[in-house]
């Protein structure tokens, strides 16, 4: 007969054989994690608290998984661990337009959230990202819309959280920025518990414009960066640096007998003809430098029309202003015919970096520095994705783990706002998957997360960015957080990567 001792061995050793990767959104080969040994679909508060039950009885670690807006190899610890879902716990109860809020359950998406309330005649602000991404997930790594003037966290339009600790018992916690347990929950990167549900502010629906124009690079980078964005609903800077250029978007409310027109906007709608011509021009970037400039010039007249459909008829908009309803407008989606860009194998690496906005013009000139640098060695780089490199805002929201946090140890003044810098590229399909001259975008990561006190964004940086950047952030803040984690998730189920570099478990 066999031993004790053996079988415990054998069953550690089939579990561990059995454990398997789960994808990003990009899906096969790139790993969001890579030891999860089952993935969990709950339809409920009630069930996703009796998974976190069984994983701690089971001796795996737990994480939350929405619509997968996640990048790189960081959504979960390296040992073994389950997958929990949330996308279809996904209820929205409890509204009250006079009152202005709204309950949402953790795997309820922007879309959704939207659609819903347009029906009723509201809208959820300007706490706003991308149409495919959950509610829950999005507080939980601090995401942003790109504003100056109002609020831009998503967190900065949540009431209240409820989230599932590490026993598995929901824990309910109001907004109250004299709280460490709100401060640490309301950027929580997952590592206090699974987001349940979400009281949030909602207001009245209104009708917004879009309008955009061309500005020549010079008079960005040494020009009133505030003074472009500060003033709107919603601003950012769209960066061509082979071109030399920048598209300058804003958006604001406008009286709703201004325009009878319904625009739609896309950022990530293509066709299939699109994709399979970008896909082919993109992948011979990799080895002949023509081919990005060229796709920049293409992406840049594409760019420069409206990306935005009549939503009633689904023809293109083909003028500036754009108007039409408050989410339509700010964040849209996907137009009926097309689809999303990586359906059609055009997937991306990302670098997502904050900065003071008071050193907005000193960080892109230094950026524009590392250009001319490779242009010197007659490497001419470009921007390989479809709106170039995306430039935004978020304002001020004071949290422990927040990008746009103030009142922090590295001494620089945060509370007029942040910029991001959000440098999509393309991933090719072909050889080793690297782009063309990789070392210029080592380099550029390295050299501004050692240049200049900038803080990550949570899932769009590589292992690498996430340790480097680590210096950068308030050491009181992360022990702060730390002592929350400890109490909520005292025996860390809910570990992660990012948990592990930030010290979490030390």
């Amino acid at each position: 007969m066999m031993s004790l001792r053996f079988m415990l061995k054998l069953v550690s050793a089939l579990a561990l054989t059995s454990a398997f990767e789960y994808n990003t959104f990009d899906g096969e080969g790139s790993p969001a994690c890579y030891n999860v040994t089952e993935v969990r679909d709950a339809t409920s508060v009630e069930q996703m608290q009796a998974l976190v039950k069984e994983a701690a009885r089971k001796g795996v670690q737990v994480r939350a998984g929405g619509k997968g807006h996640m990048w790189y190899d960081t959504q979960c610890s390296d040992d073994r661990t389950m997958i929990i879902r949330t996308e279809f716990v996904n209820k929205i109860s409890d509204f009250d337009l006079k009152a202005g809020t709204v309950i949402v359950e953790a795997g309820v998406t922007f879309f959704q959230l939207a659609e819903y309330l347009h029906q009723r005649g509201a809208n959820m602000g300007t706490g706003l990202v991308n149409w495919n991404i959950t509610l829950g997930g999005s507080i939980a790594m601090g995401a942003h819309r790109t504003s100056l003037r109002e609020d831009a966290a998503v967190v900065g339009g949540v009431l209240a959280l409820d989230i599932i600790d590490g026993g598995g018992e929901v824990r309910h916690i109001e907004r109250d920025e004299s709280s460490d347990e709100w401060l640490a929950a309301s950027t929580s990167l997952g590592l206090l518990g699974i987001i349940s549900r979400i009281k949030m502010r909602v207001f009245p629906e209104t009708k917004v414009y879009a309008m955009q124009k061309t500005l020549e690079e010079k008079d960005v980078l040494s020009g009133d960066i505030f003074g472009l964005i500060a003033p709107y609903l919603t601003a950012n800077l769209w960066w061509w640096p082979y071109k030399r250029k920048f598209h300058w978007r804003y958006y604001d409310a406008v009286d709703s007998s201004k325009s009878q027109q319904q625009g739609f906007q896309s950022t990530f709608s293509i066709t299939a003809l699109e994709g399979t011509a970008a896909r082919t021009l993109l992948d011979s970037g990799k080895y002949l430098p023509s081919s990005n400039w060229i796709a920049e010039d293409i992406f840049f007249g594409q760019w420069d029309a409206p990306n935005f459909h009549e939503k009633t008829t689904n023809q293109p908009i083909k003028e500036w202003p754009v108007y039409g309803y408050h989410y339509d407008v700010l964040i849209g989606g996907l137009y009926p015919d097309q689809k999303a860009e990586w359906d059609y194998g055009l997937h991306g690496y990302t670098l997502e970096l904050a900065f003071p906005v008071t050193m907005a013009n000193k960080m892109l000139n230094r950026v524009r520095e590392l250009f001319d640098a490779e242009a010197k060695k007659l490497m001419f780089m470009t921007s390989t994705y479809r709106s170039g490199i995306n430039i935004k805002f978020g304002k001020a929201n004071y949290d422990f783990l927040g990008q746009v946090t103030y009142n922090t140890s590295d001494g620089q003044d945060w509370s007029k706002g942040a910029i991001m810098f959000d440098f999509p590229t393309y991933k090719p399909t072909v050889g080793d998957k690297k782009r063309y001259n990789e070392e210029f975008y080592i380099n550029l990561a390295n050299t501004l997360v050692d240049e200049f006190p900038c803080r990550p964004h949570w899932t769009k940086n590589t292992r690498d960015v996430l340790q480097r950047s680590k210096k950068n952030l308030d050491a009181n803040n992360l022990q702060r957080f730390k002592a929350v984690r400890k109490k909520m998730d005292p025996q860390g189920i809910y570990r992660s990567v990012v948990g592990e570099i930030l010290g979490m478990y030390d």
